[in-house]
């Protein structure tokens, strides 16, 4: 049987000297703004969505993910799976789920036998991603997973082979690429308003604080977290250049800088930055760190003109700003959300039987370019990929 996973987590914390935040991690979490309770839109013909079950019960997940299926109109909230009774029926409450619709990490498996359940959300820490997308599978569910798909592009072709084998979806949570500005600048790139496509540049950084905050704890924890800044946050940069460009890159380069006497990181990276050349010879550069303030930001640079997207990765509150020989403009686009229109898209594509957007191989390319930055990094010269 499956190591529960408070348990599992407990005991990478201890490991790594970090058991206070072990037990606060297992403690009934209180998000500070829980989810509203379910909505009568959410309700409204609910014969039409497929049922969704939420493997753990985080705080991205309690904050972001749980209170946007007010929004969705394919998609509804049938069932919790965590490791904390206690967190689950109070949410559960909250949300109208059933409480036989309640699992944990050890009776996971028997979800294949709850009808009601079609989509398993997959949000756990990056080592744990490709056990339970393989357990999902085969307890004949679709999965949505959160990025970074797995620690190896090998856990990666597991989850891919589990799917397939079954015969169910697979796709990899990047929100960013269901994103109203994302999608309008790829598509203004595509048209050539910018001329053609140079450069790119795409930072993201953010102070990681293990022992302010317990969502933090495993992140620092290199065999819960696959690695440091560059897996969590340095992945946003990763994917825009592919999605900006509509190419994959050929050459990677790469330095990272850490300092070993800061606790955070004696496992994981801190500062990493990296450089993509693609085919058509654009060239990306990109950074991604844990020591400064917070900056999700993307600038694409053409022969005639610049779009800027400052934040390019936020929950809301985008802005996209464009310069161009007739000088300089800020498109009003309507903020959309993001989540629901990322959950309804897995919906739709089980019920129209279509390949998804972002789909497993999505994943496994950006884990292998991955492993590829820390490669360069490792070697200090370029790395074909």
């Amino acid at each position: 049987m499956p190591m529960n996973l408070t348990e599992s987590r407990r005991q990478f914390l201890r490991q790594a000297g970090l058991g206070a935040a072990a037990a606060a991690l297992a403690g009934p979490a209180a998000a500070a703004t829980l989810a509203q309770p379910l909505s009568a839109a959410m309700q409204h013909d609910d014969k039409k969505k497929l049922g969704w079950a939420i493997v753990g019960l985080g705080k991205f997940a309690t904050e972001q993910i749980m209170p946007n299926f007010k929004d969705c109109q394919h998609s509804k909230l049938v069932a919790l799976v965590s490791g904390s009774p206690d967190k689950a029926k109070k949410l559960a409450r909250e949300y109208g789920i059933e409480e036989k619709n309640l699992y944990n990490y050890q009776n996971f498996d028997t979800i294949r036998d709850n009808p009601a359940v079609d989509i398993v959300y997959i949000i756990l820490p990056n080592a744990l991603h490709a056990e339970y997308t393989v357990r999902a599978a085969q307890a004949g569910k679709h999965v949505l997973c959160e990025k970074p798909m797995a620690t190896s592009e090998e856990d990666c072709q597991k989850m891919i082979d589990a799917s397939k084998k079954a015969g169910k979806k697979l796709m990899i949570a990047y929100r960013c690429q269901y994103e109203p500005f994302n999608l309008n600048a790829i598509e203004r790139i595509k048209k050539g308003e910018l001329g053609k496509l140079k450069v790119i540049t795409a930072d993201h950084g953010r102070p990681v604080k293990p022992t302010e905050d317990k969502a933090d704890t495993w992140r620092v924890v290199k065999k819960l977290a696959g690695g440091g800044s560059l897996m969590d946050i340095g992945i946003y940069s990763l994917n825009a250049t592919r999605y900006l460009t509509g190419e994959e890159p050929v050459e990677i380069t790469a330095q990272e800088h850490s300092d070993k006497s800061d606790p955070r990181f004696k496992e994981v990276e801190d500062t990493i930055v990296f450089t993509l050349r693609f085919p058509s010879g654009v060239l990306a550069t990109c950074t991604s760190s844990y020591s400064y303030q917070e900056v999700k930001r993307g600038r694409a640079f053409g022969d005639k003109g610049w779009l800027d997207l400052d934040p390019l990765s936020d929950y809301n509150k985008h802005t996209m700003k464009i310069g161009t020989e007739e000088g300089k403009q800020e498109p009003q686009l309507k903020e959309g959300n993001q989540f629901a229109a990322e959950v309804d898209h897995m919906s739709e594509c089980v019920m129209q039987n279509k390949t998804p957007r972002t789909p497993g191989e999505e994943g496994q390319r950006d884990v292998r370019y991955i492993m590829a930055i820390y490669e360069a990094a490792k070697k200090g010269k370029a790395v074909k990929v």
